[in-house]
């Protein structure tokens, strides 16, 4: 109940002033049961994506909800395959804690294999976070619209080329790209590149769906 800005004092006496924690903040310091995928490469994924409001997206690989909440924040609307349940709890309640409880009417999860196919169809968008996302490709072929987008996040490079490989007829607008995170250290006339960066973390890889 403690207003932004306020300030309150410790038990030690120390003084601290009251911030609501960002999206960033968030993702950064959630419970997680997996690894997450980071911020810096969470906008990228959604610019790529062109999440919209009111976007039909499907998301499998939810890992801790990083991504889904990022999405839902963005206005979409998602349906989730997740095949570990644990999984797929944490990335609810996480979703719940930060959006609030009304968040989890545009957020469906259901606890399916992917790689076994997708029930639903129409989606605008399909964002996938798996070992093997070719493997859902011919099934995004099914449950994608004309003019829909896959992204794909994957570690490894040749996860990346196989996923390419495997969108070859009725896919336009390919490409798979890196995000380095380069901070700046800046003190009055000390400015310098940061000596640490946040460099690989994954391969974004997407292209637009135009018909098989």
């Amino acid at each position: 109940g403690t207003h932004e800005g306020s300030t309150v004092r410790s038990s030690k006496g120390a003084d601290y002033i009251v911030l609501r924690p960002t999206l960033e903040d968030f993702v950064i310091q959630m419970p997680r049961g997996a690894q997450v995928i980071y911020p810096k490469d969470l906008a990228p994924i959604c610019m790529i994506a062109d999440i919209y409001p009111g976007a039909k997206v499907f998301e499998s690989g939810l890992g801790s909800g990083a991504l889904s909440m990022t999405m839902l924040r963005y206005g979409a609307v998602i349906d989730g395959y997740e095949i570990r349940e644990d999984f797929a709890n944490r990335a609810q309640t996480n979703v719940r804690e930060f959006l609030g409880a009304e968040s989890l009417n545009n957020f469906r999860v259901s606890i399916k294999d992917v790689y076994a196919g997708i029930t639903e169809s129409g989606f605008d968008r399909m964002v996938l976070d798996l070992p093997e996302p070719w493997r859902v490709v011919p099934h995004a072929e099914k449950s994608l619209r004309t003019g829909g987008i896959l992204v794909t996040y994957s570690p490894s490079i040749t996860q990346a080329v196989k996923t390419r490989e495997t969108m070859a007829d009725g896919w336009l607008d390919h490409r798979t790209l890196e995000v380095l995170h380069r901070t700046w250290h800046i003190e009055g006339s000390s400015v310098r590149p940061d000596h640490r960066m946040v460099a690989h973390t994954g391969f974004l890889t997407s292209a637009r769906f135009v018909g098989a």
